[in-house]
């Protein structure tokens, strides 16, 4: 049994908040310097967007294969261990990338932070849903989100105070990760963690995710739950100084839009995380954060981006909020999975939705080729619905976790 005394204000939640903190810093920060920074590394205008597609897959492969690493120690170390060993590696990498000098060399960084990453949010809610009571979940979920605002924030005004300097920006977000580790001197390990150990089943293999098709279908539903965020945040905002061109539409800042978005995303996964609470239920209110999204990007297509750059920024927020499900679907891949691979699916699931961002990216790019529709827009929109489809059915068929306890263990077989 799980102590009663680890409350949403504890210290365990607090690290988390503060490692989502940093995670939307790392993950905004790249949008908001990708233009200042190419262009002192000598990337052409003309070669900006690809560039910056490359990258971002780069960064979202380390995500992916850091997450499975990540997420097997969590289960065979610990969540704790984890915790520092993701944050440190983070830390140096990105305080390395304010020194790059080349495109190449900012590559292979942005491929090691999305490593060190991929291991904070997910070990956070693993360990924060295991301390705190079942009735508690939702709410501290919650206030792990309303932290990502403040780091969304923060990297926007770092950018501006520093007169857009993006290599002081990085070394602000790595100093702000090795800070942290301070923090997480004093967060102990889960009990339900160390009982499991004395159980006499394997622990964090990731093929286990694969033996059992119950498990598998459970893991990839998991997975499919997060990809229209990623279309969001990855295809619509991330290049939506190019949709604004597309739309005709002048005196439009793509930075500016980024921060609306995440502010109001992160918002939306407050919401989310305290409405699935007062409707005790996480699928009903994956479905209806799912409608918001569907009636946004509907009036962001239709409309085209709202015909002005006032009106593309509500409707960027509009997005970002229907697409604030983050925090949620990883409370979610915690609460589905037993204690042996607990960790190893909450640290995965979300950077494997990462990951999935270079597919979704190679959809777009083929949809919008001459030989397919010959169209940017019409290309963007129908991956948007392929994306949206695909996680709303995945939501349909996944099963209630409100509420649900987690002292329990998947039969994967003795160590």
């Amino acid at each position: 049994m799980q102590p009663k005394q680890y409350g949403i204000f504890s210290l365990p939640v607090i690290v988390g908040a503060l490692g989502f903190f940093v995670d939307i810093y790392d993950l905004l920060l790249f949008s908001i310097v990708r233009r200042s920074s190419f262009a002192e590394l000598g990337v052409a205008e003309s070669a900006m967007k690809s560039t910056g597609e490359n990258i971002i897959s780069w960064q979202m492969l380390g995500l992916t294969i850091g997450g499975i690493l990540w997420g097997m120690m969590g289960d065979k170390k610990g969540r704790k261990s984890v915790l520092f060993g993701s944050i440190l590696l983070y830390s140096f990498a990105t305080i390395a990338n304010g020194m790059a000098q080349t495109i190449e060399q900012y590559t292979w960084l942005r491929f090691i932070a999305g490593l060190g990453l991929a291991g904070e949010l997910g070990a956070s809610i693993t360990l924060t849903s295991e301390l705190l009571p079942k009735e508690k979940r939702g709410i501290a979920a919650a206030l792990i989100a309303s932290s990502g605002v403040m780091g969304t924030i923060a990297a926007y005004f770092v950018h501006w105070l520093s007169d857009e300097n993006w290599r002081l920006c990085y070394y602000i977000g790595g100093a702000m990760g090795l800070a942290l580790l301070l923090l997480r001197v004093g967060v102990l390990e889960s009990g339900l963690f160390d009982a499991s150990k004395k159980a006499k089943v394997a622990h964090g293999n990731f093929l286990h995710f694969f033996n059992n098709r119950d498990r598998f279908a459970r893991y990839m539903r998991g997975i499919l739950i997060g990809l229209p965020v990623w279309y969001i945040i990855g295809v619509l905002i991330s290049f939506s100084d190019e949709f604004a061109k597309q739309f005709d539409i002048t005196g439009f800042d793509q930075p500016t839009a980024l921060m609306l978005q995440y502010v109001a995303l992160l918002f939306g996964d407050m919401t989310a995380g305290l409405l699935s609470n007062v409707i005790r239920s996480r699928k009903k209110t994956l479905l209806i954060f799912y409608a918001i999204t569907a009636f946004f990007l509907a009036i962001f297509f239709i409309t085209k981006g709202g015909g002005s750059a006032t009106n593309m920024y509500l409707i960027c927020m509009g997005l970002g909020f229907g697409s604030g499900i983050s925090v949620l679907y990883i409370t979610m891949s915690a609460e589905t999975f037993g204690t042996n691979l607990r960790a190893t699916a909450a640290i995965s699931i979300p950077n494997l939705v990462r990951g999935f961002l270079p597919v979704i990216l190679l959809i777009f790019q083929w949809l919008r080729s001459e030989n397919v529709l010959n169209n940017y827009i019409s290309g963007a929109w129908v991956t948007g619905l392929i994306v949206l489809l695909v996680g709303f059915v995945s939501v349909l068929y996944t099963k209630e976790t409100w509420g649900k306890e987690l002292d329990f263990l998947e039969e994967t077989g003795r160590k």
